[in-house]
Formats: C-alpha cells, sequence, structure tokens
C-alpha cells in the first residue's frame, strides 16, 4: 500500500457504505441508526488500479469527557493522524449541519489534507447540498453516492496524486507525473474491431480476435510503454443497444465497460467505416462525454473506404450536429488489420490527454473573461438590469472545470454558457475534450484579501 486514507464524519452521513465501497467487500455494518461503526476499521481499499489502507471511523462527536463518544472521537483523531490524506464525507441531501461546520472547521487545523465528499448525490437531489459544502473552506466537494457506486472516477482522480512516492524537493506535488500510467480505454459497438486495434498497437496476439461478435467479454488491462510513458490499455466487451442485451453475461460485460470508461483518461471510440456515428455510436460518445473524459474517435476499416472525402464530410457534419457541446473531437482513421495509419492514434492520445490536464491560472482566465465581457456582455436578466460576471477561476483539471460567480445565476441563460465554453475552448486551445462551467452566486472571493 502506497498511502492511507481516512474516511471521517458526523455519524449516519455514510462512512461505513464508501468503506464498503472501496474495500469491494460487505466488512462495515451499514444501517440507518447513528453510532453503529465504534472501532477504527481498517482495511485494502482500491479503486480501478489505484490501492490504498482505507480506514472507517466512527462518527465525529464533539465529546471531550470519559464517555464512549469521548473515546471513539480519540480513536477518529488517531486514524486521521496517520492517514495520508482524509475524505470528509457530508450527507449532500440533508445539507450542511453546524457538527459539519465545526468539525470541518477542526479540520483545516490539521496537518492531513482533507477532500469533502458529498454522499447521497445520486440524480440531482443532493446538489444545493453539495454547493453548500464550499462554504467549509475545504475545496471543491466531490459528489459521489456510496451506495449506488457512483462518482468513483472523481474520487480516483482526487486521490492519485498521494500515490506518489514522496520526494524531497517535492516534485510529485502536483499530482500526476510520467510514472504513472495514462489509462487509455478502447470502445465500440461489437465486431468494430478494437481487440484487433490493441494487438496492432502493442506488436502481438495479446487479445482473442475473430469474426464473431461480442468475443471479448471482460475488460482486459494491457500494460505497455510510449515512448517512455506507461500506458495502460483496457480492452473493453461490444456495447449493443440496451433493448437488445438480454443475456445476463452481456449485461455484466457492459457494466464492466462502463466502469472502464469511468475510470479512464483518454477513451478511443472505434467506429466502423461502413457505419459511422450510427445511434448506439452516439449513445457511447455522450457517455464518455459525461463521465469528463476525453473523446478521440478511431474510425476502423479505413482501407475499405472508397470516397474518404466525402465520408470525412458526413463524419464531421455528424459530429457538429450530434456532439456540438464537445467541439474538434480527434478523429484518426486507420486500419487495424494491415497497420495502415494507426501509429497516429497514440500522439493523438497524448495530445488529447495532456489537454484534459490543462489548468490556466486565474490571473490569465479574468483577463480573458475582461476581454469576452467587453466585446460580448451577457443578457439582459428578468429585472432588465445587466447580469453581471464577476470572477472565474478554475476549480480543477480532468476535465477541464470552471467556476464562475455571478449576480444572477438562474438568469444566465445556457446559450451563454455554451458561448464561454467555445470561446474558452478557441482561445486555450482545448479541443475535443469536456470543459464543466458551473455559476455560483457571489462577489469575488478575493477582492478583499491582501
Amino acid at each position: 500500500m502506497t498511502f492511507t486514507v481516512a474516511i471521517v464524519g458526523r455519524p449516519n452521513v455514510g462512512k461505513s457504505t464508501l468503506f464498503n465501497r472501496l474495500v469491494g467487500k460487505r466488512l462495515a455494518i451499514v444501517d440507518d441508526t447513528p453510532g453503529v461503526t465504534r472501532d477504527r476499521r481498517e482495511g485494502e481499499g482500491q479503486i480501478a488500479h489505484l490501492k490504498f489502507r482505507v480506514f472507517d471511523t466512527a462518527g465525529l462527536e464533539d465529546a471531550f469527557d470519559e464517555s464512549l463518544e469521548a473515546r471513539m472521537r480519540i480513536q477518529t483523531e488517531q486514524a486521521l493522524q496517520r492517514a495520508d490524506v482524509a475524505l470528509f464525507l457530508i450527507d449532500a441531501r440533508s445539507g450542511i449541519t453546524p457538527l459539519d461546520k465545526h468539525f470541518a472547521a477542526w479540520l483545516r487545523t490539521q496537518p492531513t489534507p482533507v477532500v469533502v465528499v458529498a454522499n447521497k448525490c445520486e440524480g440531482r437531489g443532493g446538489e444545493a447540498g453539495r454547493m453548500e459544502a464550499f462554504s467549509l473552506g475545504l475545496g471543491e466537494p466531490l459528489p459521489i453516492s456510496a451506495e449506488h457506486g457512483e462518482g468513483m472516477g472523481d474520487l480516483y482522480d482526487a486521490l492519485i496524486e498521494y500515490d506518489h512516492p514522496e520526494d524531497e524537493d517535492g516534485d510529485n506535488a502536483d499530482g500526476d507525473d510520467e510514472t504513472h500510467a495514462l489509462q487509455m480505454a478502447i470502445v465500440g459497438r461489437p465486431n468494430v474491431g478494437k481487440s484487433t486495434l490493441i494487438n496492432r498497437l502493442i506488436g502481438e496476439d495479446r487479445m482473442l480476435t475473430g469474426p464473431e461478435a461480442g468475443i471479448t467479454r471482460d475488460s482486459i488491462s494491457v500494460e505497455w510503454t510510449y515512448k517512455g510513458r506507461p500506458v495502460r490499455m483496457i480492452d473493453t466487451a461490444g456495447m449493443r443497444r440496451k433493448a437488445r442485451v438480454i443475456d445476463k453475461i452481456e449485461g455484466l460485460s457492459v457494466a464492466d465497460t462502463l466502469r472502464a470508461i469511468r475510470f479512464a483518461h483518454v477513451v478511443v471510440l472505434v467506429l466502423d467505416s461502413a457505419d459511422m456515428l450510427e445511434k448506439q455510436d452516439l449513445t457511447i460518445a455522450r457517455l464518455v462525454i459525461d463521465e469528463g473524459r476525453a473523446l478521440i474517435l478511431a474510425v476502423n476499416k479505413w482501407d475499405m473506404v472508397e470516397n474518404r472525402e466525402e465520408a470525412m464530410r458526413r463524419l464531421r457534419d455528424r459530429l457538429e450536429k450530434s456532439l456540438p457541446q464537445v467541439r474538434g473531437i480527434p478523429v484518426i482513421t486507420l486500419s487495424a488489420l494491415t497497420g495502415k495509419d494507426v501509429g497516429k492514434l497514440l500522439p493523438a492520445v497524448t495530445k488529447a490527454y495532456d489537454v484534459w490536464n490543462r489548468r490556466i491560472s486565474t490571473a490569465r482566465i479574468n483577463r480573458w473573461l475582461e476581454s469576452i465581457l467587453e466585446h460580448h456582455p451577457p443578457p439582459l436578466g428578468k429585472a432588465k438590469r445587466r447580469i453581471k460576471i464577476r470572477y472565474m477561476t478554475q476549480a480543477k483539471a480532468r476535465p477541464p472545470t470552471f467556476i464562475l460567480f455571478v449576480s444572477t445565476p438562474e438568469d444566465l441563460p445556457e446559450s451563454y454558457l455554451r458561448y464561454l465554453a467555445n470561446a474558452l475552448r478557441d482561445d486555450f486551445d482545448m479541443p475535443g475534450v469536456p470543459l464543466r462551467l458551473t455559476m455560483r452566486k457571489g462577489k469575488n472571493p478575493y477582492a478583499d484579501r491582501k
């Protein structure tokens, strides 16, 4: 185990449920009754290929006497002292309570890094509570559902930086260097050539291939190195339309593919040149975009296309009409069977990965915002007053996520947010990756700082 994670929070927010999810077993008793967990429980946690030691702790109690609650609190403090990072769990559906605020203030005084995790965010019911958790002053709250396994990809991204060995010079503090594998999932409909493509890339018949559709059932991981950079390629089962999936094994295979997408950095969607970007392809592409992963289209069997210029024009038109929210998705045409132009794929993957990880300084992005607002200000709001965007900052990368501080967020139309996203994409050279823009009401939080 390379690092240790402590799960902390007030009683009954779902700590034991998250612990069970991370260790992959029902080791901790879960019940709606607060205070079921008393002792500190340890286990071997894992998200995708990231492994760590995880502590399940008792609910944080404001008790300092000789009571059972006070002894439980001491156990929690000991777990926090031993941890490399703490997951501060809140119940997003209940919102922020005074006890949450009290322990957030205490956690800010501790040397252990803290990641705020907003649990019970399935659907949209917990979004208000998640946004309220920004007030805790511990960074961006990650939305998850421990019970349903949602949001594990974002949690993986938050924890991966603590997997680095300590560097005396602090070189690894940024959290993502080339010692960690670039995770690349190969997805698509059955029989489009996914396994053949991986075999061609690694130069050996690692994957079972053939003319029959659906040979691959499990998501198979292949470790590989490209120009000194470790790459983990995942071959996945073909995804058919949901209505056609009637076999239980195929259903499990599709679930496995969805997990592969969730934990990938870059997803290569393989298309058949004879039937490019049909309905199921678009469904898969939207899944990738919704998960916030970088997307690349690999058009296989391109050597069989007669009028290539016309075929490419049709593909570009379909992309523009069907996926307007992600402009500039890279398209690589190749033949996995013959190897023609397969060498173009990995350079495109590494470039997309770098864009997906890009960070823009706050000063630079606000200079850009000032220019944008001068040339194309927001429209008038419902009260016939100009909507003011006071400030903008990048909350995180992977994918690039930005927060806008707006006078009346409810009045800012979706079309203006799309305009900002497209301008960001063009001006900062970020083609083909999802951009997330969220709004908050309030003034510039840094205006009064000196």
